[in-house]
């Protein structure tokens, strides 16, 4: 049974997880490509991105999840027609939320990002903002949504080759457009743009034919209790979304008391656990549809057995990767800056930071695997956890208990073990399929 159920997940997983990589790549070489603009275009672009990384976790893993898991449970309930009326929905969910982000960001990109930057910055940052959320939030979020819609129906490799082919595209549009076009980095918010229009009519298209084994329902008046099946896993993942970027912004903003050298070593940290992210995704993405359709069906105890079984990948893939950086702390540090200070402060941190990323991976599966079952009150208390020991224990373990700088890199690796702990608490019985 195990092995059965390690080849269902790793089916699954693959290809999703081959999007991630290609996703983690494409982040990095926006990094590069951003830098080679200059000094006021690199911290332009660093200002926007928690917005832009805000956007693809909420659109991909959270509200995304929530369609994955809704349509999933409908299939694994035997209801295919609810399944087909779900696909309307999301796609008005996926309208309105790019419209949250396009509406503020694009339109008044100077005064938000002039409050985080300054002026300079702002003006660095505007004309990337516009194209990125004006042109792109919409298509970013329909074609995200249209791939959870696949899904949700089991159909992750068909999904996985838009999005491959999207993400292998914007590199290199993204260049084109900012350097021998010569738009700088507006260029890169413009490739976003085009690469995802291009990857929403594909996708969609596919969706029509009935690629999640289904031919979606659109003639419909839209109801408020399949909004409720969406929504009701779907905000209170974006919710964690936020309360994820939230923790780093304030860690963030302690470390500032250190100064410039602290944050960018702490930045070196933070990115290095973002990546683990997509390392958990395509296991996640495989558990909540999995878990999804053995709830749907009633079947409880094989949905905690595929949690656990994906939850021991996750722990492995990420445990080894974290083991990597604690062991190698100043060889890792090292790949990102050649500033030596910022390396002598950033191995401290990692050392501790990277022992946990095994516990983050692990919580990140089974934060999946909640959405699937539609039991999110153990995700939110970890990642509330988290948040708590990260600000809060990082500020006791710096000042009172006297560990400075180093104090704060143990508190955030506290709390990332806290969440995936917590997290693990609510995949039993007692809770599957006991309280909501």
């Amino acid at each position: 049974m195990i092995a059965a159920r390690l080849r269902r997940i790793g089916a699954l997983a693959a290809p999703t997880a081959l999007v991630a990589l290609l996703q983690v790549f494409g982040q990095l070489f926006e990094t590069w490509l951003a830098a080679r603009q200059g000094t006021a275009a690199l911290a332009g672009w660093a200002t926007v991105l928690p917005f832009a990384l805000l956007m693809q976790m909420m659109s991909t893993g959270a509200m995304g999840g929530g369609v994955v898991s809704a349509i999933a449970r409908a299939l694994g309930g035997g209801r295919r027609e609810e399944a087909s009326a779900m696909v309307l929905h999301a796609g008005l969910i996926a309208l309105a939320a790019g419209l949250l982000f396009a509406l503020p960001l694009a339109v008044f990109p100077r005064g938000i990002f002039g409050a985080i930057g300054g002026a300079a910055v702002a003006e660095a940052a505007a004309p990337y903002a516009m194209w990125l959320f004006g042109a792109a939030a919409v298509p970013v979020w329909m074609t995200n949504t249209l791939a959870s819609v696949l899904r949700g129906g089991g159909r992750h490799a068909l999904a996985a080759r838009v999005l491959v082919l999207a993400w292998l595209a914007l590199p290199p549009t993204s260049w084109a457009l900012a350097e021998p076009f010569g738009m700088g980095l507006a260029g890169l918010g413009a490739a976003m743009a085009l690469v995802f229009w291009v990857a929403t009519l594909a996708m969609g298209l596919v969706v029509l034919r009935g690629g999640a084994g289904f031919v979606p329902r659109l003639r419909m008046r839209p109801q408020a209790a399949i909004f409720g099946r969406i929504l009701s896993v779907g905000l209170v993942a974006s919710g964690l979304a936020v309360v994820a970027n939230l923790a780093t912004i304030l860690v963030t903003a302690q470390m500032a008391a250190h100064g410039a050298v602290a944050v960018a070593a702490y930045g070196i940290s933070a990115r290095l656990e973002f990546l683990m992210i997509p390392l958990a995704f395509g296991i996640g993405s495989a558990l909540t549809a999995l878990v999804g359709r053995a709830a749907g069906a009633g079947d409880w105890a094989e949905a905690r057995a595929l949690a656990w079984t994906g939850a021991a990948m996750a722990l492995l893939l990420t445990g080894a990767a974290g083991l990597v950086v604690a062991l190698w702390p100043v060889q890792v540090a090292s790949l990102f800056t050649g500033d030596a200070a910022v390396v002598a402060i950033a191995a401290r941190g990692l050392a501790y930071v990277g022992l946990a990323f095994g516990g983050f991976g692990l919580g990140m599966a089974l934060y999946f695997a909640s959405q699937g079952a539609g039991r999110m009150a153990y995700p939110v208390a970890g990642a509330l956890s988290r948040l708590a020991l990260a600000v809060g224990g990082g500020a006791v373990l710096a000042g009172p208990l006297g560990m400075g700088i180093e104090g704060h890199f143990l508190g955030v690796a506290l709390g990332i073990t806290a969440y995936g702990a917590v997290t693990a608490l609510g995949v039993r019985r007692a809770v599957w399929p006991g309280g909501a």
